[in-house]
């Protein structure tokens, strides 16, 4: 059948199935019970419906430049009918109906693959009427170049624009890939998509809904997905050559005897059933396998492109990265950094903003208790003000916040990716936490995994500036030419579609979207719950450990390695099993017997991808990672 039709189901809930498996049964009832005609009716309804039901979709796939292996299966079906060998013909229906249904589900792909990203596209938007008081709520697509919009607290900036208030913060990690937030200054440049902070602020719309950077995002991915060819089945590759030689064989076993029963019981045996039914066995059980690998692969075809794969591209912000802010270091100035730690902690309690959680996690694992506080209060994008129970007046956030109340000192230098927030106590700078996006564990270890196992090529594509983007590839030793910073989504596309194929891509963030669907492989970081990225991947690595993207790369491989042992069992059998019959010591019906004994011992040898996620390499690279991070602790 073809793909681009398929519909995903159990095997035995397949309709065609369904009917081929009542008309064997029928048949060797009628068989049994020397009933021949009803034996005769049955065998041609059945084992015709199967016959021109496959050769309308081998028509198809010739139009499509597809040649497949049904051809054999239907000649052969065509020649039991001739010769009235009509049990043998039942059961090739079945071996070729069943083969096509288990591929089914080893090769859907996931239809709704779009529906998170188009269902987080912004619907409307707040528009200022021109009194500059009246504010009503509009469709996205009423907003027209130049409208004053109202943007309120945690809403997603319906589309670019440009920012007419003093400032807002803004959450770009999802459109940017940058992990902290963003404060933007009257007059600055907003992208849609991005998602305000708590306060309100107003913008001026700069493009119309269909034209803003989130709606192309979105052309991207639907670009992406609909231009990538469909898989052609990995059995498929051999039809052609076994075909003729299953032809020839049967022809000249023809010739040779003279009798036309011959040929048919040649055929019978050549059906390549192994070929169809053991590369979906073995795909199911590689996903399967990967399924308890943390690795939700969403079509057959992704295992064999992945591994194949000979360049990959990354994600930084959440792919090499947690991303999310943590405490990197406290430096103390005029106080102790358990005296900084716990003003921070107190104050930063009573904030939303995205540091403070990690600040107050941090103070908690530090055994540190916050004081009481008899007020406090949040002063948006600059930090906390708070006083204590017993009169101290404390400020926690940025710089030039706390210049405000401490006029002399001196920034902090800080490293690529960093950020300080400064923490002041009547007029007196305690002080400065800085907070890093950190690696994750074994990002480095999965790379130099990957490098090691056939990936010629690996770069960084990243939304972030390039000294950040930098000092993360010091870490996982990249050279600065294998860095790519400061990208948009459709600079990322351009990048991964210049490297050598097969390509890989891995990411997380809207952002990432077209990318992943561009890729020929596509994995999301998706740990974090549904995201666009994860919707447009091929597969989706459903934890946080990034050493399972090494897991699924050596599932892929194995599968693959096992699919073809399966197919090459099943081909040599069956070319022993045509030596047989071309001399006339197969029946057709026994030899469709043998043939379906064959197809068990196949799927039993395809079978054991099942139990890929056994001995992965993630054990070992966690293991790595481990020894390495305490060799850096205790240094």
């Amino acid at each position: 059948m073809s793909q681009n039709t398929r519909e995903v189901r159990h095997p035995l809930l397949h309709p065609v199935v369904l009917l081929v498996v009542i008309g064997l049964i029928l048949g060797v009832v009628f068989f049994f019970a020397n009933m021949p005609t009803a034996l005769a009716v049955t065998a041609y309804l059945v084992v015709g419906m199967t016959i021109v039901l496959t050769g309308i979709d081998m028509l198809r796939e010739l139009k499509a430049g597809h040649w497949g292996l049904d051809i054999l299966a239907v000649v052969a079906m065509v020649a039991t009918l001739a010769v009235e060998e009509y049990l043998a013909g039942l059961i090739i229906a079945l071996m070729l109906t069943g083969g096509e249904a288990l591929e089914d589900m080893a090769a859907g792909r996931a239809s709704r693959q779009l529906d998170a990203l188009i269902m987080r596209k912004p619907t409307f938007a707040h528009v200022l009427d021109v009194d500059g008081v009246t504010v009503h709520r509009v469709s996205i697509d009423e907003v027209q170049v130049g409208d004053q919009l109202v943007v309120r607290g945690s809403e997603v900036v319906p589309v670019d624009g440009q920012l007419s208030s003093d400032y807002a913060s803004l959450d770009e990690s999802s459109v940017t890939g940058e992990s902290l937030p963003v404060t933007k200054h009257s007059g600055q440049d907003i992208i849609s998509g991005t998602i305000n902070g708590t306060g309100t602020f107003h913008m001026i719309a700069t493009s119309t809904a269909a034209d803003s950077h989130y709606s192309k995002i979105v052309q991207l991915v639907e670009e992406a997905v609909s231009s990538r060819a469909p898989m052609v089945r990995l059995a498929d590759r051999y039809a052609v050559p076994f075909t003729i030689v299953s032809l020839i064989v049967a022809g000249v076993a023809w010739w040779y005897s003279g009798d036309p029963v011959r040929f048919a019981e040649v055929l019978v045996v050549a059906t390549p059933c192994p070929l169809l039914i053991g590369a979906p066995v073995s795909f199911m059980g590689g996903m399967s396998s990967a399924a308890r690998a943390n690795v939700i692969i969403k079509d057959g075809g992704t295992l064999e492109r992945l591994a194949k794969i000979k360049s990959a591209a990354f994600d930084k912000t959440g792919t090499l990265t947690r991303g999310e802010p943590t405490v990197a270091r406290v430096e103390p100035v005029k106080g102790t950094a358990h005296e900084t730690l716990q003003m921070a902690a107190s104050a930063e309690q009573y904030s939303v903003h995205v540091f403070a959680d990690p600040i107050v996690n941090y103070a908690r694992s530090e055994n540190v208790e916050p004081v009481g506080i008899a007020d406090a209060e949040e002063i948006a994008t600059n930090g906390v003000t708070a006083t204590t129970e017993v009169g101290e007046q404390l400020r926690v956030g940025k710089s030039a916040f706390i210049a405000e109340v401490v006029p002399a000192f001196t920034e902090t230098e800080l490293r690529a990716g960093e950020t300080a927030v400064y923490v002041a106590r009547d007029q007196e700078l305690l002080g400065i936490i800085v907070l890093s996006d950190p690696l994750r564990q074994t990002s480095t270890a999965t790379l130099n995994w990957l490098a090691d196992h056939g990936v010629e090529d690996m770069v960084m594509v990243t939304g972030d500036m390039r000294g950040t983007a930098l000092a993360v590839a010091k870490e996982v030793q990249f050279s600065a030419d294998q860095v790519h910073a400061s990208m948009t989504p459709t600079d990322k596309v351009y990048i991964v579609q210049k490297l050598p194929a097969p390509t890989l891509m891995v990411g997380d963030g809207i952002n990432d979207a077209p990318i992943l669907a561009t890729a020929d492989v596509g994995i999301a970081m998706g740990a974090r719950g549904a995201t666009a990225a994860s919707e447009s991947a091929d597969a989706v690595i459903t934890s946080e450990n990034f050493s399972r993207l090494a897991d699924v790369v050596h599932i892929s491989r194995r599968t693959v390695a096992i699919a073809m042992q399966s197919m090459w069992f099943g081909m040599a059998v069956s070319i022993g099993l045509m030596t047989i019959a071309a001399f006339g010591y197969l029946p057709a019906t026994i030899g469709a017997l043998l043939q379906e004994v064959v197809d068990i011992v196949a799927i039993v040898v395809a079978l054991r991808a099942l139990r890929l996620y056994r001995n992965l390499p993630s054990a070992t690279l966690r293991s790595a990672s481990t020894e390495v991070s305490n060799i850096k602790s205790a240094t």
